[in-house]
């Protein structure tokens, strides 16, 4: 048995589902309020007999391992580890030696960062200026200080190190985890005379920390972070993830501020769907992880060089990982912190308040150049040229290419000029890890009809001459795609049997998706109902087919010479007869 499979035997995915939602028995299955959408009718299920959970509000599904992947956005790695860890299932007993020791090695780190957490609490609670600074001066609770394991590092030289060792760690995993520096008089503390802010990963577990100064020592920096080690990278990390989710989801937006104590000011405050990054460094990483959640990422920098700069450097990146990227303009120059102080209603007002990012940027460089002054209309296309060249749509491209000529009054052939010689930019490190696709509305309900109609056409071989004019590339999903394939190559296939042979994974795992929404949705339908429902979800994908098509082929229409023209507008008229034959075929 392998690593997946043990932990499949040990956990139920209701068990695993349940820790998330509410779930409520509904026969054979479980049933509960969509976490991916707003619904009050529960359209969520759970089958423990086939281990597959299914949303029919957003199309999702999948198993406990797709599920965890989507709720703590992680791969399928990092799902694996988190489950096995809850089903007490060792991964090491099924990894190399080499792999084995790494694996024993991160999980001491882990277990270190853990002690040390607890530690600065003890001392944050003994600790008069630390408790003077967060309970007083920051103004935050008791109970804010205990979500968010505020600590403090004593000045004393060793206190933590000293510690750990006569718990059981050695120097080198003290070291390794970030904890300690080398000193003249040997190793000693990384942080001392500082409030402590646990650093967590999205899953909640301690990882580094970032230290807050509470004494003015000359030349000592206000802010020091855990340095780069085996558990953490500040270019991927993002801070309060792990308590946002939730918020994130609930709100479809997720608000990113520079600094750690803002998000907690604002966590205080009811507003959760804010993070923060190390600072105004904004990664792929970074925009990667927040788009597993959501699309919209609004960012609440200073409008400061340092702000601009930034924001200049993540729009390319925005554009590239495919999210909506937008600025949230704090007035009278505050930060959220303040903000929240004054008013907290205003904080949650300002920040549905946002601006599209290049809008912002183009707007700032407006009030801050001489646009009347061929060197400032120099200035101005110099710094937003290079962002536009990076956007990965030609259509938005255009549209910014227009919006700067008419804004600094020049012909737009000669800014297209400039343009056209201007040097790309280095494009950041692509990650190996694809993200999963935003799933909008259009989406959804696309997906809606493909997985009804497949559940259709599996389980009841009778409606299977309907898929004759479904071809595999109307199809949203590889599984849906090779589900199809089978079935046309195997029409005698019985549906029922779910887990056949002939069924490899991840296919098999998507044949029991649909089974289940077979049984919710159809299961007590006969025959002539069913025959009308296939109809009309053939009629629904063959629809979403042709309008993407069409899309395409109006955009080729733009620069094709005459006979292009002509087979395009020939393929118009193939696309018009699909969707007509269908749409007769559902009134028949």
């Amino acid at each position: 048995m392998d690593a997946v499979e043990e932990v499949k035997a040990r956990l139920n995915i209701e068990d695993v589902v349940g820790e998330y939602m509410e779930l409520k028995r509904s026969g054979r299955n479980f049933k509960g309020l969509s976490p991916f959408s707003s619904e009050k009718s529960p359209s969520f299920m759970v089958s423990p007999e086939k281990g597959i959970w299914h949303d029919f509000s957003s199309g999702k599904g999948g198993t406990m391992f797709t599920f965890v992947m989507e709720m703590e956005g992680v791969d399928f790695k990092e799902a694996l580890e988190l489950l096995a860890r809850k089903a007490g299932v060792d991964l090491a007993q099924f990894r190399g030696k080499g792999g084995e020791e790494s694996s024993k090695h991160r999980n001491r780190l882990y277990e270190a960062m853990e002690l040390a957490v607890k530690f600065y609490q003890v001392q944050f609670s003994k600790s008069t200026i630390a408790l003077e600074y967060a309970l007083k001066k920051r103004q935050f609770s008791k109970e804010t200080a205990l979500e968010w394991q505020l600590g403090y590092a004593p000045n004393t030289g060793s206190a933590l190190c000293d510690f750990m060792v006569s718990k059981g760690f050695n120097e080198k995993e003290i070291k390794d985890a970030g904890l300690s520096a080398q000193r003249y008089r040997g190793l000693g503390d990384m942080f001392r005379g500082r409030l402590m802010i646990p650093l967590h990963d999205a899953q909640g577990r301690p990882i580094g920390f970032t230290a807050r100064l509470l004494e003015d020592i000359k030349d000592a920096p206000k802010y020091i972070n855990t340095p780069q080690s085996p558990l953490y990278d500040k270019s991927r990390h993002v801070y309060g993830l792990h308590l946002a989710k939730d918020g994130i989801r609930k709100n479809n937006y997720v608000v990113l501020v520079e600094g750690n104590l803002d998000v907690i000011s604002s966590h205080q405050a009811g507003v959760r769907q804010v993070v923060a990054t190390a600072g105004t460094a904004m990664t792929e990483y970074h925009l990667k992880a927040l788009s597993k959640f959501t699309g919209d990422i609004r960012l609440s920098f200073d409008a400061d060089k340092a702000g601009i700069n930034a924001t200049e450097r993540s729009i390319p990146i925005a554009s590239k990982v495919g999210v909506s990227l937008s600025m949230v303009t704090i007035p009278s120059g505050k930060d959220p912190d303040d903000l929240i102080k004054q008013d907290a209603r205003i904080w949650e007002e300002v920040i549905t308040k946002n601006q599209y990012a290049l809008d912002w940027l183009i707007e700032r460089y407006t009030t801050q150049l001489d646009l009347k002054s061929a060197q400032g209309k120099r200035r101005f296309s110099d710094v937003l040229l290079p962002v536009v060249r990076q956007l990965q749509d030609s259509v938005e491209q255009d549209h910014y290419l227009k919006a700067i000529a008419a804004q600094i009054g020049v012909s737009q052939d000669a800014l297209t000029d400039k343009y056209l010689h201007v040097t790309k930019a280095p494009q950041p490190v692509r990650l190996k890890q694809a993200t999963p696709r935003q799933v909008t509305k259009e989406t959804a309900n696309l997906l809606k009809a493909q997985n009804r109609f497949m559940a259709l056409v599996l389980m009841q071989p009778a409606l299977r001459t309907y898929m004759k004019p479904v071809t595999p590339e109307m199809l949203y999903t590889d599984e849906a795609r090779q589900l199809l394939e089978f079935l046309v190559k195997n029409p005698g296939f019985n549906g029922k049997i779910i887990g056949d042979a002939l069924l490899l994974q991840p296919v098999a795992d998507y044949a029991k998706i649909v089974a289940v929404a077979y049984e919710e949705l159809y299961g007590d339908l006969e025959m002539p109902d069913l025959q009308q429902e296939v109809a009309w979800q053939q009629v629904r994908l063959i629809e979403a087919y042709v309008k993407m098509q069409k899309h395409e082929i109006q955009n080729q229409l733009k620069d094709a010479d005459d006979p292009t023209m002509r087979q395009l507008l020939e393929r118009v008229k193939t696309l018009d007869q699909l969707l007509n034959a269908s749409k007769g075929g559902l009134h028949a």
